[in-house]
């Protein structure tokens, strides 16, 4: 299992259009992926778990990758996090 963390860096954070891309991106693994925001997890690759954590713009979030990819998940998942979801 990795953890990394990561800040937000879009202005509205993980809604809507931005936590699509990040979902779409999560469900090309096959490992297990959750995001975690104040204690709270959910799975990386439900939109209404990611939509629930209410995630703003320039908050921090630990993204959990564990399986076979599991390092690839996790890298490919923060590169878009941290490009601002440039897709």
């Amino acid at each position: 299992m990795l953890v990394k963390e990561v800040v937000v860096q879009n202005q509205v954070g993980l809604h809507a259009r931005p936590a699509t891309f990040f979902i779409q991106k999560a469900n090309e693994f096959k490992s297990s992926i959750w995001v975690e925001r104040d204690e709270r997890r959910v799975n990386a690759k439900s939109l209404l778990g990611v939509l629930s954590l209410g995630i703003l713009g320039n908050t921090k979030i630990r993204i959990i990758a564990d399986g076979p990819d599991e390092q690839e998940a996790l890298d490919s998942l923060v590169k878009l996090v941290q490009s601002g979801f440039a897709v």
